[in-house]
């Protein structure tokens, strides 16, 4: 039976779903903050912010050239393709979205419009569904959303900067409808099954044939000769034999769920509920097969819609141990646990802790499966004809920490482990600011060295190469501005699944409502310094010499309600989306800002509409 998810209750609360876009705001500023030196956290977190946007500008001086394509032998292919290419400005958006240099907007928003054209016009010679262009529709023409998602990892980002952009509104609506099943063209989503047809889909449809190592390697090229290969091949012949067991593609995998984001996005852009809906249809879809097969989430869905007793099957899925050729051994590449970024996309839309509930169920599912090895309690990993296999250490790969993020319960916070930010969270880590910050600073001088001693040329570096020398540094501000979750390449912490083409997801978020922008306004800092279920702690810092007016907001998408903000003795109930102070000069003020988490649907509108 299909539960109907589109009007739920949480914690008692109706979720806001005729609320208008731009949540109510009280009439004038709440004046806070007492004058008092600025802490070093503060002026380093303004340091930060300015280091990036120099050094992004230098990148892009070095790797994009005329008609902001990026300097790069272009050739298509998982490893090194199109995907890649879109990655190399990854986090510039997210940074502007935090108060960084308006520049780090503008190339962002060149670059993707510049690697557009580039990708548009880049065929293969081989490969034959890349013959008239590797992009189609200004969308990749076919390709797993392992690597789709990667490269939408800045445009799944504009909205929290731009959400009034037409062009971003057009694209996003069109990319979404290559997948609710509206466009015909595409066919990729069957709506009636709820289930893409193949792993491998895009601007051009799926695939429905076996897949060969051609389709995933691409054209014949000098791999390991004249190019640095990731993955460390030597030859092009390695780099095919790389894909010999990549071919079972037809049918549902739950890497496709990632295109619920786009859905989301469309949703939280004003474009109508039918995208919204969508989303849910098809996360459903899944909850559903999830609680049908043992309460672990399926990797295969036959193209019937069934799962069957090879649930395990399918290119990265349970069973999925491919043959490395360089080494001779094979290695294991389950990628499933990487598509609860999907579910949490269902929670973000509803308020419903059903979509996380999923994983919490198979954390407990693959628990009672764990053996005792040597003293310790070993966990499968992997499923295959013979039954489970690859053990590892408990609790590997049960996404305890971001069951806990979304619940706040007291009996998931031991499943989410410790790590340096949740030790600062609970009080037992105060030089964690500091330090998280000075290691983002240090990250950006090693990017900087390694941009300025790079030897390759345009014609020796292949897409992925840039990806690494990219200085944007935004965990530190991510974590400590807004309280959120930095998910992306390379593998973040403490999460076990990175991730690329993901949104935000966060306690708090800031506007500059002088300036008419996202992001903290200039010489504002901000610092969590403690959540729970109903409440978060923020100190905020002006360093500038006049009052600032900020605007704070409970969630990236509006989607947490802000019900009583406190500064010591003073309080102001609120009931809104977010709430506008105003910061006395060269002050700060530790507020406690009270809060219904999830109980408003999520929009992308500016607070001021």
């Amino acid at each position: 039976m299909i539960v109907d998810r589109r009007s739920v209750l949480m914690g008692g609360v109706a979720l806001a779903a005729t609320l208008p876009a731009q949540a109510r705001a009280a009439a004038a500023p709440m004046r806070v903050g007492e004058r008092q030196p600025a802490p070093a956290w503060a002026t380093l977190q303004r340091r930060l912010l300015d280091a990036n946007a120099a050094a992004c500008e230098a990148f892009y001086a070095k790797y994009v050239g005329k008609g902001d394509r990026l300097e790069v032998f272009e050739r298509w292919g998982a490893n090194d393709g199109p995907d890649d290419a879109a990655e190399a400005t990854n986090d510039w958006v997210l940074l502007h979205a935090m108060g960084g240099s308006d520049r780090l907007l503008d190339l962002s928003r060149r670059f993707f419009e510049g690697h557009l054209h580039q990708y548009t016009a880049a065929r293969t010679i081989d490969v034959p569904i890349a013959r008239k262009g590797m992009y189609y529709r200004e969308f990749p023409v076919q390709m797993d959303w392992q690597h789709n998602s990667e490269g939408l990892t800045s445009f799944n980002l504009f909205g929290l900067s731009i959400p009034r952009d037409a062009k971003l509104k057009e694209r996003t609506g069109r990319y979404a409808d290559f997948y609710t099943g509206r466009d015909p063209t595409t066919r990729n989503y069957d709506p009636k099954l709820r289930m893409m047809r193949s792993m491998l889909n895009g601007s051009r449809g799926p695939m429905l044939r076996e897949a060969t190592p051609l389709d995933w390697a691409g054209d014949p090229f000098a791999a390991g000769e004249r190019f640095h290969m990731e993955h460390g091949e030597t030859t092009y012949a390695q780099t095919l034999h790389h894909y010999d067991e990549y071919g079972d593609v037809v049918g549902d995998n739950p890497l496709n769920l990632q295109a619920t984001t786009l859905g989301l996005n469309a949703y939280a852009l004003g474009l109508g509920d039918r995208f919204r809906g969508w989303a849910l249809d098809y996360l459903d879809a899944w909850v559903d097969r999830a609680r049908a097969n043992g309460d672990i989430l399926p990797s295969h869905v036959n193209p019937d819609g069934r799962v069957g007793k090879d649930w395990w099957k399918g290119v990265y899925g349970w069973g999925f141990s491919p043959l490395v050729p360089q080494t001779g051994q094979r290695e294991d590449r389950n990628r499933v646990t990487r598509s609860i970024t999907a579910f949490m996309n269902g929670t973000l839309l509803t308020g419903d802790q059903v979509y996380m509930d999923l994983w919490r169920r198979q954390r407990e599912a693959l628990l009672d499966k764990a053996v005792q090895r040597d003293g310790k309690l070993m966990v499968p990993t992997m499923h295959g004809a013979d039954g489970w296999y690859s053990y590892k250490p408990a609790p590997y790969r049960t996404n305890g920490f971001e069951l806990w993020y979304f619940s706040q319960r007291a009996d998931d916070r031991a499943a989410a482990g410790d790590h340096p930010w949740l030790a600062f969270l609970e009080g037992r880590n105060p030089n964690y600011p500091i330090e998280t910050l000075q290691q983002d600073m240090a990250r950006i001088a090693e990017r900087i060295e390694a941009r300025e001693k790079d030897p390759t040329t345009r014609d020796t570096r292949l897409a992925d190469w840039p990806i690494d020398i990219n200085p944007a540094s935004a965990r530190a501000l991510v974590q400590l501005t807004t309280g959120g979750l930095h998910i992306a390449r390379p593998p973040w912490s403490p999460t076990t699944a990175p991730q690329g083409g993901v949104t935000l997801h966060c306690r708090l978020r800031y506007f500059d409502p002088t300036r008419r922008r996202a992001g903290l306004p200039d010489q504002v800092a901000a610092l969590v310094t403690g959540m729970g279920d109903g409440h978060v702690d923020v100190t905020l810092v002006n360093l500038g010499g006049k009052p600032a007016d900020i605007v704070v907001q409970g969630g990236a998408y509006g989607e947490h309600r802000i019900d009583r903000v406190q500064a010591g003795a003073t309080a102001q109930d609120v009931a809104a989306r977010h709430v506008t102070l105003q910061l006395a000069a060269g002050s700060q003020v530790a507020l406690r800002i009270a809060m219904t988490r999830y109980a408003n649907r999520p929009t992308l509108a500016m607070p001021w509409g």
